[in-house]
């Protein structure tokens, strides 16, 4: 702390007498400026190194030391936030000083812009430093900063080649731990999980103490499990939630694990996941979802039906209860409880999800025809071809259900046309050859209505 004093106590007083210095010295004041701006800096005292340096640089611009000082100067700039004046710095520093030191600057110049997320313009920047001083100090940091910039740039596979040499190259860099967990992000994000593997499977043992080390176990159980190792990929999920509870990836963890018992789990795993997840507290609605897939595996209906439900009432708004809803209404439907089955159907056809809400449609509409309701079953119908994205099957299941409830209601004519389009166009051959029978009978009803009496007088 003395010596800290010491520092800060040498500055300000090399300020003031570089401010007050009387006009016989005025030989002395450039270099007084210099050294003021640089102890400034070297002691953290970075806003009153940038308003000396800034004086030194405007009424001096021929100085010899001009260069050093633009690019001490665009540091103090880049510390205390104010990038777009350190780029401008940094750059005009390139200019004005030795190669050698030129090259310092080019690579704060792309540390700025990184900062200031122009990666299209910092890439060239980091590109030039390590092609310029492939075995300088600056260039296993400006292959680091080269590969970020091509992960913000969308370019993974080039970024995973320099994250690679980085490492081959050079294997003590202080940020190489970073740059492995990075490399197998990428990887990972890649569907490379094969490599990624090796990368994560000695990150913990060999970095015991890393910032990120739950992020690389996360990794490691996703890789795995992605790549075929499910027992060891949930092991590895399971240690990441119990060691990190409250790090950003373990919802997405806890869903992995649930989605990865559900494809693959034995029974007693399927069981006990079922139990933790209607047990949750505060229960959420992926987790009643999952729950009722798992009863579904482990054939135990009523059980889904019961997640199924809760989530209806739980959660009503939420995306998911559409689906559910949608669920309910096939169950509903194969044990023929019609109103449920037509209740359920149209709750699902509120769905934004075209998918869910054109079968809802003509599931609802198939169900108001149990139930006699032929009014509303033909306007539920009808509402399937308002639907943009709709599987072709669903559209002429729903035109076969429209001409059939037109039929009811006495409405040949657009019963008619209802089967004729499904005679044409529908790729399913029995559905065209029910179809085609309802169209004959309706034709044969048609020919055999008497002619109203407006007709008649024409003829006459």
């Amino acid at each position: 702390m003395t010596r800290r004093r010491s520092f800060l106590s040498a500055s300000v007083v090399l300020l003031v007498v570089t401010l007050s210095a009387p006009p016989a010295r005025a030989l002395d004041e450039p270099e007084r400026l210099r050294l003021v701006g640089e102890r400034a800096f070297a002691d953290g005292l970075y806003p009153l190194a940038r308003r000396v340096l800034e004086r030194f640089v405007a009424e001096y611009p021929t100085d010899p030391w001009v260069g050093s000082a633009l690019f001490l100067l665009g540091r103090a700039r880049f510390t205390l936030g104010d990038t777009e004046s350190a780029l401008e710095a940094f750059r005009r520093a390139q200019g004005a000083v030795p190669s050698s030191e030129a090259l310092e600057a080019k690579f704060w110049e792309a540390e700025t812009l990184f900062r200031l997320q122009r990666f299209a313009e910092a890439r060239p920047a980091y590109d030039a430093v390590v092609k310029k001083d492939a075995t300088g100090p600056r260039a296993p940091d400006a292959l680091y900063g080269l590969a970020w910039s091509d992960l913000e740039l969308h370019r993974p596979e080039v970024a995973i080649v320099e994250f690679r040499e980085l490492l081959d190259r050079w294997p003590d860099y202080a940020l190489v731990p970073s740059a492995k967990l990075h490399l197998a992000r990428t990887l990972v994000e890649q569907k490379r999980f094969g490599d990624a593997l090796p990368l994560l499977e000695s990150f913990a043992t060999k970095y015991p103490n890393h910032k990120q080390l739950p992020d690389a176990q996360y990794l490691l159980g996703l890789a795995r499990v992605k790549s075929g190792d499910a027992k060891a990929g949930l092991a590895d999920l399971r240690a990441f939630v119990a060691a990190a509870p409250n790090h950003e990836l373990v919802p997405a963890a806890r869903r992995l694990i649930m989605e990865t018992i559900t494809r693959q789990g034995d029974r007693g795993e399927l069981e006990g996941a079922y139990k933790v997840l209607m047990d949750q507290t505060p229960a959420t609605p992926e987790a009643l979802s999952d729950a009722a897939s798992i009863a579904g595996r482990l054939g135990r209906p009523s059980d889904q039906v019961a997640a199924w439900r809760r989530l209806r009432k739980e959660f009503p708004d939420h995306p998911l209860a559409t689906r559910v809803a949608l669920d309910l209404a096939n169950v509903a439907f194969e044990r023929k409880d019609w109103k449920d089955a037509a209740a359920q159907a149209h709750a699902a056809a509120q769905s934004t999800d075209d998918a869910v809400r054109a079968e809802a449609l003509l599931l609802a509409g198939q169900s108001e025809i149990k139930l006699g309701r032929f009014g509303a079953a033909a306007k539920t119908f009808e509402a399937v071809s308002g639907v943009k994205n709709i599987e072709v099957g669903i559209r002429y299941r729903a035109l076969a259900g429209l001409g059939l409830a037109r039929e009811q209601l006495k409405d040949l004519r657009g019963a008619l046309t209802a089967y004729e389009s499904v005679v044409r166009g529908s790729p399913d051959a029995t559905l065209r050859d029910w179809a085609r029978d309802r169209a004959q009978v309706v034709k044969s009803q048609l020919g055999r209505t008497p002619a109203s009496p407006g007709k008649d007088a024409r003829r006459s």
